[in-house]
């Protein structure tokens, strides 16, 4: 059962609802983590404003993608590995390929480096080495792309903590994270 509802759209704080809407019309639906988001309308707007900041960003949509997914797996998180395996698959990633990404793998020697590094900031909680540094640094990534990584690590640690917190129904097709060690 949930712990925090998801509202009705209709029944959302009048802050939410354009939010919602515009929600509603880029993703023809609206996921339960909005509708529960939705319950304060400025931690909706935190969340859709730093998800728009970062898609702006260096990083390409599949290596968001693919750190999402080193995210969800390594924080247990069947929610967000559920969303990002269907975002994932429009970014056109390949289900082998993602199902690998939730096990902190990758087929890319330079894509390996950022889940690493990505790995690394969550086991650490951000107490890295110079050598974890270096290492995604001489895999070819700039300080913006850096940057950027762990920005979409923390994102995704929000996200990830909220849904354990929120206990959010699943509305996309399930993918576990039960056996990921």
């Amino acid at each position: 059962m949930q712990r925090i509802s998801a509202l009705d759209v209709s029944a959302a704080p009048d802050a939410s609802k354009p939010m919602l809407n515009a929600v509603q019309g880029k993703l023809g639906m609206v996921p339960n983590l909005f509708k529960t988001l939705a319950h304060s309308p400025a931690v909706l707007q935190f969340y859709l404003k730093q998800s728009e900041a970062l898609s702006g960003g260096v990083l390409p949509a599949p290596l968001r993608e693919q750190l999402a997914l080193v995210a969800a797996g390594k924080n247990a998180c069947d929610y967000c590995a559920s969303a990002h395996t269907l975002m994932g698959k429009g970014a056109g990633l390949k289900a082998d390929e993602m199902a690998h990404n939730l096990r902190g793998r990758a087929s890319d020697a330079k894509v390996q480096a950022a889940l690493d590094f990505a790995k690394a900031i969550i086991a650490d909680r951000g107490h890295v080495t110079d050598q974890q540094v270096q290492a995604v640094r001489d895999a070819g990534y700039s300080e913006a792309e850096v940057v950027e990584i762990i920005a979409h690590v923390g994102m995704n640690m929000f996200t990830n903590y909220f849904n354990h917190i929120a206990a959010t129904v699943v509305d996309f097709p399930l993918v576990s994270t039960a056996a990921i060690s």
